[in-house]
C-alpha cells in the first residue's frame, strides 16, 4: 500500500466557516460539496462545484490534504500524491 508522506502536515483544525465554503458565502454563490483544508480549517467547494475553491486553495496555499466536510464521509485527497486516503479508523 503507497503511503502519503504529508500526512504529517495534517493539524487539528477547526473549521473557519462551518456553514459552508468560505468564497461561495462572500460571494453568494452555489456548492455541491464541501472540503476542508487539514493544515489551515479552510471550507472550500468541491471540484463539482462551479468555484471549485477546495482546488483554488490548494493552488494558492499548497496545503495538501483535505478531508471531505460531509455528514458520515470518512475520505481525504492528497492533492500532490492524488491519492485518496481513509479517515475511518481516525478518532474525530
Amino acid at each position: 500500500m503507497i503511503e502519503c508522506p504529508h500526512v504529517k502536515q495534517i493539524r487539528n483544525v477547526k473549521p473557519r466557516t462551518p456553514q459552508g465554503c468560505e468564497e461561495c458565502l462572500r460571494l453568494g454563490d452555489p456548492w455541491v460539496h464541501l472540503r476542508l483544508c487539514l493544515t489551515c480549517g479552510h471550507v472550500g467547494c468541491c471540484d463539482s462545484s462551479p468555484n471549485k475553491h477546495a482546488t483554488k486553495h490548494f493552488h494558492a496555499t499548497r496545503h495538501p490534504i483535505i478531508k471531505s466536510f460531509e455528514p458520515g464521509e470518512d475520505w481525504g485527497w492528497c492533492y500532490i500524491d492524488q491519492l485518496m486516503l481513509d479517515f475511518s479508523d481516525v478518532p474525530q
